[in-house]
């Protein structure tokens, strides 16, 4: 009979820690990686938009200590039905119609909510949404970005360092009001408070030549730091992807 030789019990404990150890560190670096970026299209003249406008704000309480971040686009193509939103702009209805190319899924609506510029889902639609979420989560990003921004009165600077970065490769940054409420008078949701979340002010687009720069930015008037927020992120220009996000650190301005 062939003989096997048995570890020490103290080795064998050893081995097993170490290889849970290992096993640990790997899951927390591979969490680290993951992000999940939720660009929201919505309006106040839309009946089914407020679930998905407060799903939104859920998440994005829950979510605000990792990689997971909201943005809220008003679209104006409402604005005609009897209500105008005071937060539209048709730059967003125009993204929206080239995300609509990039997915190969037209007409556009509300409320939809595109992750990671890859797939897009009924915002409202709570389980789904959230097994996006997962989902993105469990992939690593493909840039690093870091941004940091000096506010200066009305104006704002972001340095930017982008690393990973591609030929396609554009940087956006987006103003970010976090919260907001609307008295509704006409419309669809007529005679409602309406509660929005992660409002976008500004998308501002960079072309990626190099992997450090800075931009100058206008700030809405009533900008500070605690009630809005600056987020970045990487997207390629041709295939709508997105490939690294991140929010601004602000530091004091030198004046």
């Amino acid at each position: 009979m062939k003989k096997i030789k048995l570890l020490p019990v103290w080795i064998a404990l050893f081995l097993l820690e170490g290889a849970m150890a290992f096993s640990q560190n790997n899951s927390e670096k591979k969490e680290t990686k993951g992000f999940a970026l939720l660009e929201l299209y919505t309006s106040e003249g839309c009946s089914s938009c407020p679930p998905a406008d407060e799903l939104m704000g859920r998440i994005q309480n829950e979510y605000k200590d990792s990689n997971v971040y909201v943005l809220a686009y008003h679209v104006d193509y409402w604005d005609k039905q009897g209500w105008k939103d005071i937060f539209s702009n048709p730059d967003y209805t125009k993204r929206q119609y080239e995300y609509a190319k990039f997915l190969g899924k037209e007409p556009i609506y509300t409320p939809q909510v595109i992750v990671n510029g890859k797939a897009d889902y009924i915002a409202s639609q709570e389980t789904v949404v959230r097994n996006a979420i997962k989902n993105a989560l469990s992939k690593p990003a493909l840039t690093n970005l870091s941004l940091e921004a000096t506010q200066n009165n009305n104006n704002m600077g972001v340095n930017y360092t982008v690393e990973g970065i591609s030929k396609n490769s554009e940087l956006l940054i987006a103003v970010v009001q976090k919260t907001a409420k609307s008295n509704v008078k006409r419309g669809e949701n007529a005679h409602r408070v309406l509660s929005h979340y992660q409002i976008v002010h500004h998308l501002h687009t960079i072309d990626l030549k190099d992997k450090k720069g800075t931009v100058s930015m206008h700030l809405p008037k009533d900008f500070n730091t605690n009630d809005f927020e600056v987020i970045g992120f990487i997207q390629d220009s041709k295939t709508g992807s997105i490939l690294g996000v991140n929010r601004a650190d602000f530091k004091a301005s030198s004046l």
